[in-house]
């Protein structure tokens, strides 16, 4: 617990500092900045979404059988199954059996804690850019243009899946609605498009990339490389 609440402080004191930094040193190229960092962001995250979906699940270890697992998923059976086969797996392959199981029971992603929506980023990712950007921006003397831009993107990359998880909670938090309203990010019923094919629109930020990630979709799709096999665990 503690190492948790201690990368999550560490993480949100290093884009203080970058905001810090980002007021002392704006100029008229930060506006524009910004957005192509909270749109690089969301680009992020709709590639990785696509890539985590249709990544195939490792057979053999018996994710099939809670996967389509039938009784209550509280039961101490369901977990016994579900520890036992999440021991077999390496962090990356858990990551990617949560996206598919995301699927058909979307509305668990919003019920998770913050750590288990954004820790995995944050230390895969989204904390080494972080600090890498504090570093940049102050023993190199980064222009404001570009510390706007990397606090943007690592912002929102850090918190895509809690952004993701707040589109399946009702009510989202304050914050996230008047984002909403900002068009900085995407609505629920948006979001439902992807959830109505799981062919479109991958992105979970704001949805602008959307257009590039499904031309990029589907140039993959016509490759045969999105098999749909790969949206499901296969017995």
């Amino acid at each position: 617990m503690l190492y948790r609440r201690t990368v999550l402080a560490v993480f949100a004191i290093s884009l203080m500092v970058s905001l810090g930094l980002l007021v002392s040193r704006f100029d008229w190229l930060c506006m524009p900045a910004l957005l192509a960092g909270w749109y690089a962001a969301d680009l992020a995250s709709g590639l990785v979404h696509l890539a985590l979906d249709y990544h195939p699940c490792p057979p053999g270890r018996g994710l099939a059988d809670i996967f389509f697992y039938e009784g209550s998923r509280e039961s101490a059976e369901y977990l016994a199954l579900r520890a036992a086969c999440m021991a077999r797996l390496t962090p990356f392959q858990r990551i990617a059996y949560d996206f598919k199981t995301h699927h058909p029971r979307p509305d668990a992603l919003g019920r998770r804690s913050l750590w288990t929506q954004i820790g995995p980023t944050l230390i895969i990712a989204a904390l080494p850019a972080a600090l890498a950007l504090n570093a940049v921006a102050i023993l190199g003397h980064a222009p404001g243009w570009l510390i706007a831009f990397g606090t943007a993107l690592v912002t929102g990359s850090g918190l895509a899946q809690y952004f993701h998880g707040s589109l399946h909670r009702n009510p989202a938090p304050r914050p996230v609605r008047a984002l909403r309203r900002m068009g900085l990010l995407m609505t629920p019923a948006a979001h439902q498009l992807h959830h109505d094919t799981l062919q479109r629109d991958f992105a979970t930020n704001c949805g602008w990339s959307n257009p590039v990630v499904n031309r990029v979709f589907r140039a993959l799709r016509a490759r045969g490389l999105l098999d749909d096999a790969g949206l499901a665990p296969q017995s």
